[in-house]
């Protein structure tokens, strides 16, 4: 068993909407950190129009999806809700989310997923 009050961060991707060469990648792996400390997970993206949408979910050991946060690519303000912080940068393609004061409860997969805005009607 690992240390008492080790979490484990671990990421995915997923990209939502059509056929359309969209494509979300994370290359970080599982990540350990300890109870009340931050982490960062990074998402670089290509997307096929100006307006899309970038989401962020968490899957724990139950199985369910959770959704955290989104940020529109129109805003140029950084999305911030509750413990998770986005830092959105567009013209390098990337948004990272930071999640603050980790607790065990944040232990989970945590996906990365765009919308292009032409999907946004289906």
């Amino acid at each position: 068993m690992g240390l008492p009050g080790l979490l484990r961060a671990v990421i995915a991707s997923v990209c939502l909407g059509s056929i359309m060469a969209q494509k979300v990648t994370q290359n970080q792996s599982e990540i350990p950190v300890l109870e009340k400390e931050d982490v960062t997970l990074n998402c670089a993206y290509e997307a096929n129009s100006y307006t899309y949408y970038l989401f962020w979910y968490m899957q724990p050991p139950s199985g369910e999806m959770i959704f955290l946060i989104h940020q529109e690519s129109y805003n140029e303000l950084n999305t911030t809700k509750g413990q998770y912080f986005l830092n959105f940068q567009k013209t390098m393609s990337s948004i990272s989310l930071t999640i603050k004061d980790l607790e065990l409860e944040d232990s989970a997969v945590y996906f990365c997923a765009l919308r292009d805005h032409s999907d946004a009607g289906a």
